[in-house]
């Protein structure tokens, strides 16, 4: 026994309910081993697995003896390597459909390739230009199943959602994933250059009648002997396993038609060729019986190409008579019928047969065409949405946007509609009570929702809504509607006279909503509201759009319970806010006023949020001198309160000019105010950008030693900026507005990268790019004074929020760039942590770029932790096995070195491990990287999904190990 499959044994023994896998090359020394392997129930590996590893054995390049990659060798074994694959592949019955689900493009173009050539095709010639006729059954069979593949492959890759799916591992590990993608793209670049003469071949064979044969492992058995014993067996005409010509026929048929079908959105004409093949192949179908060994279709997906070409060309046939739901409602709008389309979205709220999204696309394209300019339709459109909002209401949805906006202004023809269909979608004898609750549910929500009374009464009187309704419910919604008209004077009058409002009510509330919009009055605002909630209970701070208070008090005010006090606190705010923008002080400052007084009796969060107001709106009065400390705080104040657009277009220029601090808050708050846009705060970030390095500059003084040499003297603090450094850090440290910090940070970051000229260890921020990028003046800025900087304001903004991700990336990158690895780990991996659940979802690209997570492989490295270093290796976006593979070639390791393989999820690094550890007879940690191997989630097999999952499992559990190293 192998040491290898020792090993396997070993590893395996103790899941004794695991059989040991069988390795590619164990097929090479059996020859019977590989027809009893095919015959398992689940042979492991699976038929397309050993496709997959016997032609990525065939095809490994060899190096010579100077050290030259050449070609794969044309020996025995390489050869056999492709016979085991084409057996496989006759086992399998050439299904595509198989092949295509298993086998990545590269690697199904070699077989099939290979199929070409042991067939015996003509080399050098093209397949166009053959006479399928007069070749070998299975040589003309090779022909048609490559170019089927071909017009195949074109088709699947034009779906936008099917991912490009990634080959088996090869020991060549330089840029694979890379390689294989362009290897795929340009075999189908190939693959559309010659999709012509494909489908030629294709058309061709149609008109071959005779039966059809395909290689068999017999026939391939006997192509290989050596020397080949066919006797002409194989050139025969009944050699292989025989296809009738019409399983055959009806397989290209439907090929052509797929590819007819994807070519015909640029060129329409084809939709009809197309459906011509699609019909042909629903004709062959039913002769074929269900014994068919070669023609393997989805007859859903056939069904859904003819409709769709039916559709499209505008066809029709004898069987329209039996047209499907979907063609029933492509024809009723191809010819304008949309009563009868409205008749059977009706009926089907009752049979609930068409999917929804079927239903809301029809709406979507009606949708569409009245948004485009036909208002005709506008009315079909209503008439859907309300049919469809009564087919998700007995389903238990939420009904649509579109349907609640119908809503707000509805008519008696809508609701009309409405109750129409709701009792025809239960006039069923056995109509399900969740239905009926829903219905009711959906017309009680309506009767709270419309404000127009009249129609509020024609729901709650209809037959359906007082079958549906519990008789509780009934009377309390009857007592609350009377309530309603008793305020708008109408409770004198009967039901039925409730279909009209007199208009002396609306009048009434539309005059004092009117005044309310004009009063500056505290008291007035207070009295029209007491009047207004005596007419009708709604929100009337909703009155005026242009009412608005910042969003962070709006949860706090719509949180008060009483409707009156919310209304009063919201207005007052929003109109005092208002007259502050056209600066009408004196107003502001009695509405705030009265604002306060009114919510200190009931809120200490909303009287400390006016208080804050009523000093803000002190500092905007300028009709007093201000002393510089004031102007200091006053605009650390508003920086911090986000008040970027009082502070760049309202402070007066004598101030900006006088007062070093407001014109520093004005630059910061005019590059706030303008990120993230690139191009337009590039203006005013220069501006800052310019005031700033003149505060790190530094003067240059000249002095005459005594032996008469003159040398530099650089005087640190001087006056060259508006103010000097530490004045500045000490008013920065004032701030608390993340953004105002995340800009200075950005700037000092640009500042250090070009003062200290080192490309490959630049510190990385936000919004860098806004920064110039070179000083005129580089000599004059204090290095260190910048270095000392940026540090602090680091530090400083940690101390406010040390959950910030960007920052936690700056502060790691300053000590990475000076040396300290162990400190920059920790702050790489609270970077990670913060921004995922400390690691328990996946951490965003945007924080662990490639280059941060090179970072965290360069600090592993000089910290001696090689394990950790190749485990970081898989989290690049292209793993990089260079690093890793040299990482784990050290012996010396101070990390927990096996204890890591277990995050390892990469096959190739497994397998790369258990090389070393047999070449270093290093037994013991061998049998652990094996063990690792065999996990059955890593195996190459399993559906792309499952081993993303595994991926991510092992990435958040080495995370968070290595973080209880580090924090």
């Amino acid at each position: 026994m192998s040491a290898e499959t020792a090993d396997r044994v070993a590893v395996t023994g103790s899941r004794p309910s695991t059989p040991p896998q069988t390795s590619w090359f164990e097929f090479l020394l059996d020859e019977v081993l590989l027809e009893k392997h095919l015959q398992k129930s689940y042979p492991d590996p699976s038929p397309v697995q050993l496709v997959i590893q016997f032609l990525e054995q065939a095809s490994k390049p060899c190096v010579n003896e100077q050290n030259q990659v050449q070609p794969p060798a044309d020996n025995r074994r390489n050869r056999t390597l492709k016979l085991l694959a084409l057996k496989v592949s006759a086992h399998l019955k050439w299904d595509l459909d198989t092949l295509e689900k298993g086998l990545p493009i590269p690697v199904l173009n070699m077989l099939l390739n290979e199929l070409l050539c042991v067939s015996k095709v003509p080399p050098g010639v093209k397949h166009v230009d053959l006479d399928l006729s007069t070749l070998p059954p299975t040589t003309a069979m090779a022909v048609l199943i490559y170019n089927r593949w071909a017009i195949r492959t074109i088709v699947l890759n034009s779906f936008p959602e099917k991912p490009t799916k990634l080959g088996p591992h090869q020991m060549n590990m330089l840029n694979l994933v890379q390689q294989e993608k362009e290897s795929t793209e340009n075999i189908l670049k190939v693959l559309k250059e010659q999709s012509g003469d494909s489908i030629m071949v294709l058309e061709g064979a149609l008109g071959i009648k005779k039966d059809f044969y395909i290689h068999t492992l017999r026939t391939l058995d006997l192509l290989a002997a050596d020397p080949p014993t066919t006797n002409g067996e194989t050139e025969c005409s009944t050699a292989g396993l025989k296809i009738s010509a019409d399983e055959l026929h009806c397989q290209v048929h439907y090929d052509l038609g797929a590819i007819f079908f994807q070519q015909g959105c640029s060129d329409p004409s084809l939709y009809d060729k197309a459906r011509e093949h699609f019909f042909k192949t629903k004709d062959l179908l039913l002769k074929l019986d269900s014994k068919a060994l070669h023609c393997r279709l989805d007859e859903k997906r056939l069904a859904g190409y003819w409709n769709a070409c039916r559709v499209l060309t505008g066809a029709s046939d004898p069987s329209d008579a039996q047209l499907t739901p979907y063609g029933l409602i492509n024809n009723f709008i191809k010819n304008r019928n949309y009563q009868a389309l409205i008749e059977t979205f009706i009926k089907d709220n009752a049979t609930l047969s068409l999917p929804s999204y079927f239903r809301q696309s029809i709406l979507r394209e009606f949708v569409h065409k009245v948004q485009q300019g036909d208002r005709a339709l506008e009315e079909v459109c209503h008439k859907l949405c309300v049919c469809n909002a009564v087919r998700e209401a007995l389903e238990g949805q939420v009904v649509s946007v579109y349907f609640r906006q119908l809503l707000l202004k509805p008519n008696k023809c809508t609701i009309d509609f409405l109750l129409e269909v709701c009792k025809r979608a239960l006039d069923k004898e056995h109509t399900s009570e969740t239905y009926r609750r829903n219905i009711a549910a959906l017309l009680k929500a309506m009767c709270e929702s419309i404000e127009e009374l009249s129609l509020v009464f024609m729901v709650s009187s209809h037959e359906v809504f007082v079958e549906l309704l519990p008789d509780e419910e009934r009377k309390t919604l009857v007592e609350q509607m009377k309530k309603r008209s008793t305020s708008i004077n109408l409770c004198a009058k009967p039901l039925p006279s409730f279909y009209d409002i007199p208009a002396s009510a609306s009048v009434n509330i539309g005059q004092l909503e009117h005044q309310l919009i004009l009063s500056l009055d505290s008291r007035r605002i207070r009295q029209i509201l007491i009047e207004l909630h005596g007419i009708a209970e709604r929100p009337f701070w909703r009155v005026n759009s242009k009412w608005e208070v910042p969003a962070d008090y709006i949860s706090v005010i719509l949180g008060i319970k009483d409707n009156l006090t919310r209304d009063l606190v919201y207005i007052l705010m929003a109109k005092g806010l208002h007259c502050i923008t056209i600066k009408d002080f004196a107003h502001a400052r009695q509405l705030f006023s009265a604002c306060l007084e009114l919510v200190t009796e009931f809120s200490p969060k909303l009287r400390q949020v006016m208080l804050n107001e009523i000093l803000l709106l002190e500092m905007r009065i300028h009709d007093l001198p201000l002393r510089q400390i004031v102007g200091e705080e006053c605009v650390a104040f508003m920086l911090n309160w986000r008040e970027n657009e009082y502070l760049t277009l309202q402070v007066p220029q004598s101030l900006v000019m006088s007062n070093p601090f407001i014109k520093l808050g004005q630059l910061l708050a005019a590059t706030c105010k303008e990120l993230p846009g690139p191009k337009e705060s590039r203006r005013t970030a220069k501006d800052l950008w310019e005031v700033v390095v003149q505060i790190c500059s530094v003067s240059n003084q000249y002095k005459r030693a005594n032996d008469g040499r003159v040398s530099l003297i650089k005087q640190r603090d001087s006056t060259l900026g508006i103010l000097n450094r530490s004045t500045f850090v000490t008013f920065v440290k004032k701030m608390r507005e993340p953004l105002v910090l995340t800009t200075l940070i950005s700037l000092f970051v640009r500042l250090h990268s070009i003062v200290r000229d080192d490309i490959v260890n630049e510190v990385t921020a936000e919004h860098l790019s806004i920064w110039p990028s070179t000083l005129p003046n580089l000599q004059s800025v204090d290095v260190e004074a910048v270095a000392v900087t940026v540090k602090e304001l680091v530090h400083y903004a940690l101390t406010l929020n040390p959950n910030n991700h960007s920052w936690l990336v700056t502060q790691a990158d300053i000590y990475f760039v000076t040396n300290q690895y162990s400190a920059a780990l920790h702050y790489y991996l609270q970077a990670g942590a913060v921004c995922s659940d400390y690691f328990s979802k996946a951490v965003p690209p945007d924080v662990y770029t490639d280059q941060v997570l090179k970072r965290m492989i360069k600090c592993c490295s000089l910290l001696n932790c090689h394990t950790q270093v190749a485990v970081l290796c898989q989290f690049l976006r292209e793993v990089d096995y260079m690093t890793a593979f040299k990482a784990l070639q050290e012996q010396s390791s101070h990390d927990a070195m096996d204890s890591f393989y277990d995050y390892i999820w990469d096959v190739t690094i497994l397998e790369y491990l258990t090389h070393i550890h047999h070449k270093r007879g290093e037994n013991e940690k061998r049998q652990i990287a094996i063990k690792a191997i065999g996990q059955t989630e890593l195996n190459a097999s399993n559906p792309e999904e499952v081993l993303q999952l595994a991926a991510q499992k092992r990435k958040k559990k080495f995370l968070q190990a290595m973080a209880k190293l580090y924090f």
